[in-house]
């Protein structure tokens, strides 16, 4: 488990940075056009929200509350897997070691019973 929380802390950390750079370096809306533009960017955008749908699943499955579910989603779609990796590093640490907390969240009694 301690490998995956370092490469979740990784992963949200090189999710910072490149959005921080994407933030002050970028312009939004004219590197976005650009994007949807190219075939290949439309690709990389549907690939990126299908992991985005793929992962939501996982957090709508393990999460019990309705607004955590729908606040994690949200920040799914906004934020990419900064919000991912984020939800990633807070499960690991709350799971206590325990892998089928982790993967199982809310849901490990109902399923394992």
């Amino acid at each position: 488990m301690k490998l995956v929380k370092i490469i979740g802390w990784v992963g949200l950390l090189a999710m910072a940075l490149a959005l921080a750079q994407g933030f002050i370096l970028g312009d939004f809306f004219a590197d976005g056009s650009e994007l949807l533009s190219n075939p290949w960017g439309i690709v990389s955008l549907v690939d990126l929200y299908v992991g985005f749908v793929l992962f939501s699943c996982w957090i709508a499955f393990r999460e019990k509350n309705t607004l955590a579910i729908i606040l994690w989603i949200v920040a799914m779609m906004i934020l990419g897997f900064f919000a991912g990796s984020a939800y990633v590093v807070i499960n690991l640490h709350a799971s206590k070691g325990d892998w089928s907390k982790f993967f199982l969240g809310a849901r490990k009694e109902d399923v394992l019973n």
